[in-house]
């Protein structure tokens, strides 16, 4: 369904809601919804749901107490993560826009949008070097017996040492300790061809630059018709990786040294509660997993109807999202158990975050399981899947955001393509930075600086402050209740005022003072330029907020500071005929 607005105006509100001026717009504007709503689930399910919830969520859990880290988890989650997912659903819903625009509920501050839309950009063109990984992975587990189970390969070393003889390191572990799996010499050697350090980058691998435009091929297919497709495609790409993750799982649990692995995975362990990292941890994966603090959600919001219930749905999405961060930590230990038994080493030293869990841990797993090929391509699809999903999303999130903001130019169907094509070919040689010699260190500092938890916190705290503070959280509960047809409970409230910019707040501070310097594999340290590189990521759409507020604020009609006020946070709304 199309949302035709032909004679939609955008109505400046004073702070009692009535009407101060109206200014029609220039030519009739089209603007898609959702064709069911069962879309918008769907995709806020893809895009909620990554690659965060299997290589992060498990490790964190085991790192932080086991099954004690679910109690901050969860009280993060109710009063951080779950009322900035709705809000930002709700206001996308209520504005019809998408993450620029629909700051014009307080305008002033509209520099949220501008900065999450900064850093939705950034995150688009490394999140998808992981595919880029991960496609790379699938064709080569067409090969026959996977090829990082052995060490007769041309990019294989003397110090490369096979199952065989890993499953004698206790009567040789003083030979074996300076050699190398063949599994981790694939991944540096052969995937990555990685250099010494970023100040080394080298030549481009020919394989990932290849394997990236293939992925960057599929997302534009996907995206240049806009949720008319996207929408479409999440039916499949949601679903199926569920259903690879109870094959995974099964298979998991049937191995010898399941349970162990799984018992260490949910072992609680209370003394961990009184450390501040375990509730940093916590707090920040629960930003990262529920993507928010992107412009993404606001997005997938303004396609809703104007009256859909989006309380319901993004109830189901946030229990889905949970829910699977946890049954994918049982399928993921499940392996790692089998993987220590099977190395005679504990399980802790086969557990890891990041890259490492998808690219290290689980090929060694496959290469010592019977069919390793069909489990090897059965795991990496899901990988691509699951990630494709997030892409998806995030491609349409920014792309939302710019046409929104210049709808008589981009609106138009060929131009809104073209952006789009232009977009991805930008995205595209900016990741081929990525998939040099020295790409994982380029990766790195993207990963650890543009989208990473000081950012995204930082911006949760602003989004919770205007709408509860500057918008007014009670008009805003007003908004919610036309939309859905009754009124909601208090505690979104509270956390809006008082919870949510405490949380955010709080955890960023510690985890700023607190966060160790970027390193890779803990023994190569970054130099200061490249440092200074991340820090610039970081900043400069932090910066946004403050610089756009006062330029704003300034440059408002009004004599005194009271009047230049009064109109930079008066909320300019449509007045959508269609509703």
């Amino acid at each position: 369904m199309v949302d035709y607005t032909c004679e939609e105006q955008c109505t400046e509100m004073n702070e009692n809601g009535s009407q101060l001026k109206t200014e029609p717009q220039k030519q009739c504007i089209e603007r898609e919804k959702w064709s069911k709503g069962i879309e918008f689930v769907l995709s806020g399910i893809g895009f909620a749901v990554g690659l965060g919830n299997i290589w992060r969520f498990p490790y964190l859990c085991y790192k932080n107490g086991g099954g004690a880290f679910l109690l901050p988890y969860f009280i993060c989650l109710i009063t951080g993560g779950i009322p900035i997912f709705f809000l930002e659903v709700g206001l996308g819903q209520f504005m019809s826009e998408g993450g620029i625009t629909a700051w014009n509920i307080c305008p002033a501050f509209r520099g949220i949008g501008y900065g999450t839309t900064v850093i939705c950009f950034l995150l688009n063109t490394y999140y998808i070097i992981i595919l880029a990984w991960a496609f790379h992975y699938f064709v080569n587990s067409f090969n026959g017996e996977p090829a990082w189970g052995k060490c007769n390969n041309p990019w294989n070393t003397d110090t490369c040492f096979n199952s065989a003889l890993s499953k004698s390191a206790n009567a040789n572990r003083s030979n074996i300790i300076q050699m190398v799996d063949p599994v981790v010499e694939y991944w540096e050697r052969k995937v990555l061809g990685i250099s010494k350090g970023i100040d080394d980058v080298g030549d481009l691998q020919w394989e990932l630059a290849g394997s990236l435009l293939v992925v960057w091929i599929l997302v534009y297919l996907c995206v240049r018709n806009g949720i008319k497709t996207s929408g479409k495609v999440v039916y499949f790409t949601a679903i199926f990786p569920y259903f690879m993750l109870t094959v995974l799982l099964v298979r998991g649990v049937t191995l010898d040294g399941a349970s162990e692995g799984i018992k260490f995975y949910l072992k609680p362990d209370f003394s961990k509660l009184g450390e501040a990292q375990v509730w940093i941890d916590a707090g920040t994966q629960i930003f990262f997993s529920y993507a928010i603090a992107l412009g993404c959600m606001t997005a997938l919001g303004s396609y809703n109807e104007y009256n859909n219930n989006f309380i319901k749905d993004c109830i189901f999405i946030s229990v889905a999202n949970s829910c699977t961060s946890l049954y994918s930590g049982l399928a993921v230990f499940s392996v790692l158990g089998f993987m220590a038994k099977e190395q005679g080493v504990p399980i802790a030293d086969v557990a890891e975050s990041g890259p490492g869990l998808v690219f290290l841990a689980y090929p060694k797993a496959i290469t010592q399981m019977k069919w390793a090929p069909v489990w090897s391509v059965l795991f990496f699809f899901m990988i691509i899947l699951m990630g494709l999903d997030s892409q998806f999303v995030g491609v349409e999130g920014f792309v939302t955001a710019i046409v929104d903001l210049f709808p008589s130019t981009l609106r138009n169907p060929r131009r809104k393509e073209m952006f789009i094509l232009i977009t991805s070919i930008i995205s595209y040689c900016i990741g081929l930075t990525m998939v040099t010699n020295g790409g994982m260190y380029v990766f790195q500092v993207f990963d650890y600086y543009a989208a990473s938890g000081m950012v995204l916190l930082w911006f949760c705290f602003f989004e919770s402050i205007v709408i509860a503070h500057f918008y007014g959280v009670d008009k805003f509960y007003a908004n919610i209740a036309e939309m859905i047809g009754y009124k909601l409970n208090s505690w979104l409230r509270y956390c809006w005022l008082w919870f949510t910019p405490a949380l955010t707040m709080g955890i960023l501070l510690f985890s700023t003072a607190s966060s160790p310097p970027l390193t890779y594999n803990r023994t190569y340290t970054y130099p200061k330029w490249a440092l200074a590189i991340g820090w610039t990521m970081a900043l400069v759409p932090m910066m946004i907020i403050p610089v756009y507020f006062f330029s704003y604020l300034l440059t408002r009609e009004g004599i005194s500071l009271t009047q230049k006020w009064k109109a930079a946070t008066r909320p300019i709304l449509k007045n959508n005929l269609s509703r």
